[in-house]
């Protein structure tokens, strides 16, 4: 969902994507109305600066999304929430709501922190926890609000968190839970996802490297005797013809903002490191795009999108358009029906 300003392209010549509920829930109708499984919207509480103060202004997940159930019946509503930021027995009843509002349809994604800026602001980043324990950290997080959305009542003395009697009533509606969903591709990222999501976001520098981690990631699970859906995210730039839609994704590129790639950079951590380097990053975020992406005729794209599908065997994807109100349609009309009918297996992944 675009729920912050400038979208996934740090351009000053994109579509203007404000970030506002009354877009979102303009994008959240159209979802509902073409038959897409899911809506999710991150959490970012602070943006990257640039020219286009790319993701300044921005709606928060949770909140946003109880506003979106409410206005749609089928498709199915994810959260996002930083597991630093916010108690587990609070997520617990927060997402509770959600899935009631819903009618059962809540999911959340699961963030460990990784954005030690966005923290510092509020005095909430953890100088003690290195990538390693925040899952650590996470998964005592999760195994919390499991418990709460099981059990009468839970008292828990685990190295971060508390609880004594702690209830949470009433339990969801969703059976056995909300969807859980996580993003990474680190060993211990897709260890924690694999033992305690439903579902893993993975990426990769190629559709090979895609491929390896979505192989590797369902071969962990299989390990274990479980299973685990695996999903990418991907920009659709559609055009009426390959040509015109490579013309807009060049007018993207020339819109470039080098400041807000900056700040981005710093967001990740690790833009003292990268200053003056081209790494394969950096490389692909002078295209303007911050994710992964696919340029072309919807026919092209179907070709994309299908070859993706097939060769890093995904479960599904997870969309993103330069301008939603305009690619959505388009997609749902001319593309989704060839991929369901070429992957009917995968329909209600």
């Amino acid at each position: 969902m675009p729920i912050a300003n400038g979208g996934w392209i740090i351009s000053s010549s994109t579509p203007k994507l404000d970030g506002s509920y009354a877009y979102n829930r303009k994008v959240a109708e159209l979802a509902e109305r073409h038959g897409l499984d899911f809506i999710m919207a991150m959490s970012k509480l602070r943006g990257f600066g640039g020219a286009t103060e790319h993701w300044r202004y921005s709606m928060e997940s949770q909140i946003l999304m109880a506003a979106l159930a409410a206005v749609t019946s089928r498709v199915k509503v994810w959260a996002t929430v930083h597991t630093l930021l916010q108690n587990p027995a609070v997520t617990a009843k927060m997402m509770t709501t959600l899935d009631h509002v819903s009618g059962g349809r809540a999911g959340l994604n699961v963030v460990s922190g990784s954005f030690k800026n966005e923290f510092e602001q509020m005095g909430a980043w953890r100088d003690d926890l290195d990538h390693d324990d925040r899952y650590a950290f996470a998964e005592e997080w999760v195994h919390v609000i499991k418990r709460l959305w099981s059990e009468p009542s839970v008292t828990h003395d685990g190295p971060y968190f508390q609880l004594k009697d702690c209830q949470c009533d009433p339990k969801p509606l969703s059976d056995p839970r909300p969807f859980l969903v996580c993003a990474g591709t680190s060993s211990r990222g897709m260890k924690f996802s694999i033992e305690e999501m439903d579902a893993i976001f993975l990426g990769g520098a190629t559709v090979e490297e895609l491929a390896a981690n979505s192989r590797k990631a369902k071969q962990m699970a299989r390990d274990v005797g479980k299973t685990i859906k695996t999903y990418s995210m991907i920009n659709l730039v559609i055009g009426d013809t390959d040509e015109a839609a490579a013309a807009t994704a060049e007018s993207y590129r020339a819109g470039f903002d080098e400041g807000a790639l900056h700040g981005m950079m710093r967001a990740y951590g690790f833009l003292d490191l990268e200053v003056g380097k081209e790494n394969v990053f950096v490389q692909k975020a002078r295209s303007g795009f911050i994710s992964e992406h696919a340029v072309g005729s919807a026919e092209t794209i179907t070709e994309k999108l299908t070859t993706l599908l097939d060769a890093a065997d995904l479960d599904g994807l997870m969309l993103i358009f330069p301008d939603y109100l305009e690619g959505l349609p388009v997609f749902a009309e001319k593309i989704l029906p060839v991929l369901r009918a070429r992957f009917p297996e995968r329909a209600a992944a």
